[in-house]
């Protein structure tokens, strides 16, 4: 077995594994708001999460085709015949993703809801500039430097706006029974992020896979780019890549969880579906409009803050909030030095 096929393998078992983290360490992003409002049990809530997880991987391909494409160039190595370029590819998408899992795991650990899809593109980012490979930095500038700051700016203001109208168009209603209601919207409002979840973290594992096939040499074999010199997702991939992020989901991820559906702010259930639903929508509108690879954990933390803050500003508990952001903020740095290191040992082992 050549080493070229060795680290397509490698690259492909370690892009699933990714998923797999992906899902455990952002399944509190779907559900953590419905889970503490006490609108459905931890175990159910993850079911759900996991089924609309593939429901969402399934349903769009731009955003993979962002990452894989979008972020360094690995077309160079489909070009060329020679071995050792082929091989030097897969090393930096292998560092790439060692990079954003060794991350995922360490803010896991602590309880941060960072970031997967930013530590994936540092991940990118370090090993692409450790290995001299071209990185797209107008795709990064259009595609995630601006969403990364948009997003979480646009998910508070508009769930702040929706739970003011809300909070106005209900003020007259008993408070009990509109509470009960609500917590069935949030069955709902949690199933659409988690569709949203699916839909925009799944095809980012998606991308990577057909990097790691691309860099490989298997572009031709697999009809990986079409007559416009842009990637095609074949339908095993999607396969793949939704049911390894839907089992990450069912595996849960309660750290995280605890961080957003209680530490951050004790929400009710109108608050849990303003921010859901927000968030789902943000998540929607960039995946199929925009294509961008967006973070589905910036975007549903600071829908949850703007939902609570309608409280008052004091109900958000601010210093958690702050070492949430302070740990965005790290991510592809982080996630970048991580790979770039990965990078340098495998590519002096291998190469």
């Amino acid at each position: 077995m050549s080493v070229t096929l060795v680290l397509v393998v490698t690259v492909v078992v370690i892009a699933l594994a990714f998923d797999y983290t992906n899902g455990f360490h952002d399944a509190a992003n779907a559900i953590a708001t419905s889970v503490s409002t006490r609108a459905l049990t931890p175990r159910i809530a993850l079911g759900m999460a996991a089924v609309m997880n593939i429901v969402g991987a399934l349903l769009g391909t731009e955003v993979a085709k962002t990452i894989g494409d979008g972020i360094i160039n690995v077309k160079q190595f489909a070009e060329s015949t020679d071995a050792t370029m082929q091989v030097h590819g897969l090393i930096i998408v292998l560092g790439a993703l060692v990079g954003a899992i060794t991350w995922n795991l360490i803010t896991w650990w602590f309880g941060l809801p960072s970031s997967s899809s930013h530590a994936l593109i540092g991940g990118l980012v370090g090993a692409g500039l450790a290995s001299s490979t071209q990185v797209e930095w107008k795709g990064i500038l259009d595609h995630v430097i601006i969403p990364m700051f948009a997003s979480p700016v646009v998910g508070f203001v508009l769930a702040y706006g929706f739970m003011m109208i809300l909070l106005y168009t209900l003020r007259n209603r008993p408070y009990h029974r509109t509470m009960r209601r609500f917590r069935i919207l949030q069955t709902i409002s949690a199933a659409a992020m988690a569709l949203g979840h699916g839909l925009q973290d799944a095809q980012k594992t998606m991308g990577v896979i057909v990097m790691a096939l691309v860099a490989g040499g298997y572009a031709e074999h697999w009809n990986l780019i079409d007559a416009n010199n842009g990637l095609v997702i074949p339908w095993e991939v999607k396969i793949a890549s939704a049911l390894a992020i839907s089992l990450g989901t069912y595996s849960g991820g309660w750290r995280i969880m605890r961080t957003l559906g209680r530490k951050m702010i004790e929400l009710d259930p109108a608050r849990g579906f303003a921010a859901e639903t927000v968030a789902a929508g943000v998540l929607y509108t960039t995946a199929f409009i925009t294509h961008s690879p967006i973070s589905t954990t910036h975007t549903i933390t600071s829908a949850i803050m703007g939902a609570g803050a309608t409280k008052s500003m004091k109900a958000v508990r601010w210093n958690v909030a702050k070492d949430i952001v302070i740990g965005w903020f790290l991510t592809i740095p982080a996630a970048a030095l991580v790979s770039s290191i990965i990078y340098f040992l495998m590519n002096a082992l291998i190469a």
